[in-house]
């Protein structure tokens, strides 16, 4: 049972991770309703984002490429630095700060208190409308080339909300974008690449300290290893779609799935089906 439980929570991975909808509280959720109700924990999440991530790095391989290779070049004085690729690396540096901080001062909430189901439920709405209200009332007038200094640390605030399970890591950073005038496609693009830095590093970490505690949790190494294996596969497949999408698309089907979902939550709750904590 924990490999199969293990697959569908990749799968939820994949599947969540790069929409505005919160891949940590749709693990959180569907876990709930699993033949065990173990709640996978921070660390399984985390880990399992490497699997998604490492499909972002395969699908903008050229892009991160072409970003490393200039950035580096600025520092040799080979690029100019106010070459567009060279600005993005620093601006990725920058908007990776906030969240990489918070995670290590707030590291035993995110692991304990941010888990309640309560918190998922009440984010999912907020947040839901909050992304309404930027979809609504954003410009879409800037592109990528356009960010600047102010900009990348508003994003990175924004991605370091994700901490708490509802917010969605993309659903924050796309809903900053779209209040600073960004392009739906810019918004999110941009959401993917800053992403990288702060899920590899909270991944990795997670690992680390997992595999040094025997991953001692409900899920071993191995069913880990392949639900991140899952998130992979899906994801991959999954950022094209939702970049072809927003391309054309409002995000309000994301709105409203958010904000029912919520609700869903509160019901359950309050009669008792579902347990706030694990």
């Amino acid at each position: 049972m924990e490999w199969i439980q293990a697959i569908i929570l990749g799968l939820v991975q994949g599947l969540t991770e790069f929409l505005p909808i919160s891949s940590s509280g749709h693990i959180r959720i569907v876990s709930q309703f699993l033949p065990d109700t173990a709640d996978p924990g921070a660390a399984f999440t985390a880990i399992t984002q490497l699997g998604t991530e490492t499909a972002v790095l395969v699908f903008f391989w050229r892009d991160i490429v072409r970003i490393l290779k200039n950035w580096f070049g600025s520092l040799t004085g080979r690029v100019d630095k106010k070459d567009p690729d060279a600005r993005m690396g620093w601006f990725i540096i920058i908007g990776s700060l906030p969240i990489g901080i918070l995670g290590l001062l707030l590291e035993n909430a995110i692991d304990t208190t941010f888990r309640s189901m309560w918190i998922v439920a009440t984010m999912l709405i907020v947040f839901g409308i909050f992304l309404a209200i930027a979809d609504r009332i954003g410009k879409e007038q800037r592109e990528l080339q356009d960010l600047t200094v102010k900009h990348g640390i508003i994003y990175g605030f924004a991605q370091a909300l994700a901490l708490i399970p509802g917010v969605s890591r993309s659903g924050g950073t796309i809903t900053a974008g779209l209040l600073m005038g960004y392009t739906r496609e810019a918004a999110a693009r941009y959401s993917f690449l800053l992403a990288l830095p702060a899920v590899f590093a909270s991944g990795l970490y997670k690992f680390a300290d997992s595999l040094s505690e025997g991953f001692t949790g409900y899920y071993g190494l191995g069913s880990t290893l392949v639900a991140t294996l899952v998130a992979f596969v899906v994801g991959y497949f999954i950022i094209g779609w939702f970049l072809k999408f927003v391309s054309n698309n409002s995000y309000s089907i994301f709105v409203w799935y958010r904000i029912a979902l919520g609700i869903l939550l509160y019901v359950l709750l309050g009669f008792g089906i579902l347990a706030p904590n694990s």
